[in-house]
């Protein structure tokens, strides 16, 4: 964007003043039209540093006005920040008299641009955290002071996607200042004066009604968009000095340290997992009903994103559904606050909703075109009617009344109001389908749509997926196949298609992807999860922490397997979850005693192949850190899942 700084001159806001008053608030009407020679005609141009007011250009070309404001914080406070952070932003305020430091900046887009004096420009507020690397956020996991928290909140702003509603005047001012209701107000004050009442009449009450169905629609819809962003709850947030304390959202600022409860909770900003793992519903985001699981962020030095950390970032709006606790015990998850506002994906996603992108159709431009023409043909005849009339004798009120007159002929005062209850009839229609529109002006170009075109990636839909046998990959080839997955025999492929996956219970059922869930099923083990209801600790499993556990029914057991081993749980204590950009997930196994520690992975054909060593039939374990496995012993296993609609998956 380019932005360009104006200064408040007194004589000349003077000076508008009076003019309005000369012109009778046609000044302001015009100054409605066109902001920026509102801003020409009081201010002056000046650096970015002194401006009250900014002119932004954005990447469309379109101009807006926005006011500078300021905010009195105490001297020094930004140094909390970091160093890094102090010595980029310790010039981001100006010291005025009585030793006061100023923040200053503006809101552009429910967005906050701070004043950077180093770079003589405005900046995103994000910019403060977007160099944080995963081991800076794992070093937020003792939480910020009061105070640290205090000043980060004047800096970055309340956690609130706030959607302005407008009220009834302001929509009705804007409204009628249209150029379009201008010029009918223009045309029935010109009607009334001939004497014309009956239509003027009409078109009046016509109009009024049409503007007023239309502002209820609008605000009434506003309202709701509003109640759907704007978002308000209490979050257990961890103190430097280790207390916890039950706070309202909106006082979350990035660098918070919040304990995740176990029932579940809608995400109120971004976040990063620390400690724990959660099951999130992320619908909202993705239109996927299918819950996700999320794993701790690992401690490195790469910069930290939450494109490229999907799996470890919790993102607003989405629903908690549960977790399990980390290192902290079954005091729930932990996670670091990286988002607030209008900088999370709620917010991005509300933002596209209140601010889209300017559409330029053809039909915009044909339908100026045809005013134009229309405004011609009225010149012209106003120009030959004014001939006409001055050569009889006529007063020259009345020859300014019929020449007039033409223009209201020409140009149709009435097309306002039929475009409007058009719009007030199809959003109707639309909002008993479910579909809201804040911007009914569109829907006149949606009359002239006449192909849609939809993306859809590969998720699986359809419903009715089942297995239909599996066959085991051994030296000779492929082994004949196994139509009940239960009558498997002990061994790396039955304990792969029990272990192999990131399903999680809910309600004392299991959740998951659909194709996990059936390949989970097929074998008949159950899933439970550590603790006192099931008899499963994770001392039972040598002290790891367990994320689930898989035991297989004593009466399931194929009639060769009478020792205990075959029966015994099956712990996962490790997942890595499935990676578009590496093809493949894996999870880590261990058996009761922490004893036959086994890694198993599945993904892409084309992956799979890749890993495995041709000569030995043995397998590399490498998960999306791509670090070597070696301190897992490594089984060596292959099999094909075939479903219906020749659906294949390849699992090692």
């Amino acid at each position: 964007m380019d932005a360009q700084g104006y200064k408040w001159v007194r004589w000349r806001v003077w000076l508008c003043h009076l003019m309005t008053v000369l012109s009778l608030g046609l000044l302001l009407v015009l100054f409605h039209w066109r902001p920026r020679l509102a801003l020409l005609a009081r201010c002056r141009p000046c650096s970015l540093g002194l401006a009250d007011f900014v002119l932004i250009r954005d990447s469309f070309g379109q101009q807006h006005v926005v006011e500078v404001l300021t905010e009195e914080i105490e001297e020094g406070s930004l140094e909390l920040l970091g160093d890094a952070e102090a010595t980029e932003w310790r010039d981001t305020v100006e010291l005025y008299q009585e030793e006061k430091t100023l923040l200053r900046y503006y809101l552009f887009e429910g967005l906050r641009y701070i004043w950077l004096d180093r770079k003589a420009a405005f900046r995103l507020v994000s910019v403060l955290n977007e160099n944080w690397t995963c081991k800076d956020l794992h070093g937020f996991k003792n939480g910020l002071s009061h105070y640290e928290q205090n000043v980060r909140r004047q800096v970055y702003g309340p956690n609130l996607i706030d959607v302005p509603v407008k009220s009834f005047f302001k929509l009705l001012t804007e409204e009628v200042l249209n150029p379009f209701y201008v010029f009918q107000i223009f045309s029935m004050v010109l009607w009334m004066v001939d004497e014309y009442y009956f239509y003027s009449t009409s078109i009046f009450i016509i109009s009024l009604i049409s503007i007023g169905i239309s502002l209820y629609e609008i605000r009434k819809q506003s309202v709701t968009l509003h109640n759907m962003a704007r978002l308000v709850t209490n979050v257990t947030v961890i103190r430097k000095s280790g207390e916890q304390e039950n706070v309202s959202s909106v006082e979350l600022v990035p660098g918070d340290c919040i304990r995740l409860p176990k029932d579940g909770l809608l995400m109120p900003c971004d976040a990063a997992l620390l400690a724990g793992e959660c099951l999130m519903n992320e619908g909202m985001l993705t239109g996927e009903s299918v819950p996700v699981l999320k794993t701790p962020l690992p401690d490195s030095e790469r910069r930290y994103s939450s494109d490229s950390e999907r799996k470890h970032a919790l993102f607003c709006g989405t629903q908690l559904i549960q977790t399990k606790g980390g290192a902290s015990g079954d005091a729930g998850a932990v996670a670091i606050v990286t988002g607030t506002g209008f900088f999370t994906a709620k917010g991005n996603l509300v933002s596209s909703i209140m601010y889209p992108q300017p559409t330029y159709f053809r039909f915009y431009r044909d339908a100026a075109k045809f005013l134009v023409i229309l405004g011609f043909l009225a010149f012209i005849g106003t120009i030959y009617s004014f001939v006409v009339l001055s050569q009889y004798k006529m007063s020259w009120f009345e020859v300014v009344i019929r020449v007039l007159d033409i223009v209201t002929i020409v140009v149709p005062p009435a097309l306002p109001a039929v475009i409007t209850v058009g719009s007030i009839y199809a959003q109707h229609r639309l909002k008993k389908q479910g579909i809201f529109c804040i911007s009914p002006p569109r829907i006149n170009v949606c009359g002239k749509v006449s192909l849609f075109c939809f993306d859809k990636t590969g998720t699986l839909t359809e419903e009715g997926l089942d297995v239909w046998g599996v066959m085991e990959g051994r030296a000779a080839g492929f082994s004949d196949v196994v139509y009940d997955p239960t009558l498997l025999p002990p061994g790396p492929m039955r304990s792969c298609l029990a272990c192999c996956h990131t399903l999680a219970l809910l309600q004392r059922q299991p959740i998951g992807d659909p194709l996990e869930l059936k390949m989970f099923k097929s074998t008949g083990w159950t899933l439970h999860e550590p603790g006192e209801e099931s008899g499963l600790l994770d001392a039972d499993f040598g002290g790891h922490r367990v994320l689930a556990v898989m035991r297989h029914p004593a009466r399931l057991l194929p009639f060769h397997a009478t020792s205990a081993a075959a029966s015994a749980p099956v712990a996962i204590v490790q997942r890595f979850p499935f990676s578009s950009a590496l093809q493949r997930m894996s999870v880590v196994t261990v058996a009761c005693g922490g004893r036959s520690a086994l890694a198993f992975m599945k993904g892409s054909p084309e992956m799979v192949a890749s890993l495995c060593r041709q000569e030995t039939g043995q397998t590399l374990c490498r998960h999306s850190s791509q670090r070597n496995c070696a301190a897992f012993p490594v089984k060596v296993f292959e099999f094909l899942l075939l479903v219906v609609n020749q659906w294949t998956q390849v699992v090692i």
